[in-house]
């Protein structure tokens, strides 16, 4: 048997032709959403990518903006652990979260269900509950302020006045200052969770509630053994949403205490700002920042774990 001959000369020409058949293809069918993902992969790369990049790089160097950065290698780093307000600032942003996370969760959904019973005047009730997310923080917090103010002229002491109990100093006390502050941040993010929560509730089948009241079934037992467990995905959304927002508090504290009494209400952002943009010590603030974000990675990988299972609807 004669061997058989290939003509490996018209292999490549053909294989590029097939390469080139192949591209057209792609592009004629993809080439547009390229197109448009251009601009935001540059804005990526110039306002995200480059400046998480730069960061790390700071954290490995002493830089005061004016002049240029001297390379300190891991003394940044070796400083965190002997900062005792860096470590206050940590702690107080994990209190926060604890005053903050649960009670935003459980009102919004409480609210939700209000809106959700289809009585007259949820509408109005809707948009009332939401207005506190549309209105400026700035706002807020200066009504805020004249509600817990310490004296006697804030509106919450002469209500205790006038009822013959002791005024508070409220953001004035250590004990008392992060608890009025996450409750200036839950006024102002639980209409936003309930949305989320009523656009779950909005789901819902219907059949599986008329089976249960056709089985009798309380309202409270139709609650907890229907409701709450198939809001599962609302849970674990708001929870990854509200852990990132109570570890990025910022703005309560700057405006209403500047981080007092005592440092009480210096959270790891307040402290990383003081130390990025008032001392100047852009290679530290970046660790601080980096400590960030490996926390809120970790709390957002452990509730995945736990919440963020798939549920069926049938």
């Amino acid at each position: 048997m004669e061997p058989v001959h290939v003509n490996t000369a018209t292999q490549p020409l053909s294989y590029r032709h097939s390469r080139k058949q192949k591209f057209k293809r792609h592009w004629d069918k993809y080439g547009l959403i390229y197109i448009f993902l251009v601009p935001i992969l540059i804005h990526f790369a110039i306002f995200q990518l480059f400046p998480i990049l730069f960061s790390l790089v700071l954290t490995f160097t002493n830089w005061p903006v004016i002049g240029e950065p001297q390379f300190i290698g891991l003394k940044n780093w070796m400083a965190l652990f002997k900062d005792q307000l860096a470590l206050k600032a940590i702690w107080n942003t994990v209190l926060f979260s604890f005053y903050y996370i649960v009670p935003t969760m459980a009102l919004g959904l409480i609210l939700a269900l209000l809106i959700n019973s289809g009585k007259r005047g949820t509408g109005f009730f809707k948009g009332l509950f939401f207005l506190p997310v549309v209105t400026s923080f700035v706002v807020i917090s200066g009504i805020w302020a004249w509600i817990f103010k310490g004296t006697n002229e804030g509106f919450i002491n002469t209500l205790l006045t006038a009822l013959g109990m002791d005024p508070q100093l409220f953001l004035s006390d250590s004990k008392q200052a992060l608890i009025v502050l996450a409750g200036l941040s839950i006024f102002k993010v639980c209409g936003s969770t309930m949305i989320y929560y009523y656009a779950g509730l909005q789901s819902m089948p219907g059949e599986l509630y008329e089976a249960a009241k056709i089985d009798g079934a309380s309202s409270w037992k139709i609650f907890w053994k229907i409701t709450f467990p198939l809001l599962l995905p609302i849970h674990f959304y708001v929870a990854i949403i509200t852990t990132i927002g109570s570890f990025q508090i910022f703005d309560s504290a700057f405006i209403l205490t500047s981080g007092g009494p005592s440092q009480s209400t210096t959270t790891i952002v307040y402290y990383l700002y003081q130390e990025g943009f008032t001392s100047l010590r852009l290679g530290y603030a970046s660790v601080l920042a980096y400590v960030l974000f490996v926390i809120i990675l970790g709390i957002s990988l452990l509730q995945k774990k736990y919440m963020g299972k798939e549920v069926s609807y049938k």
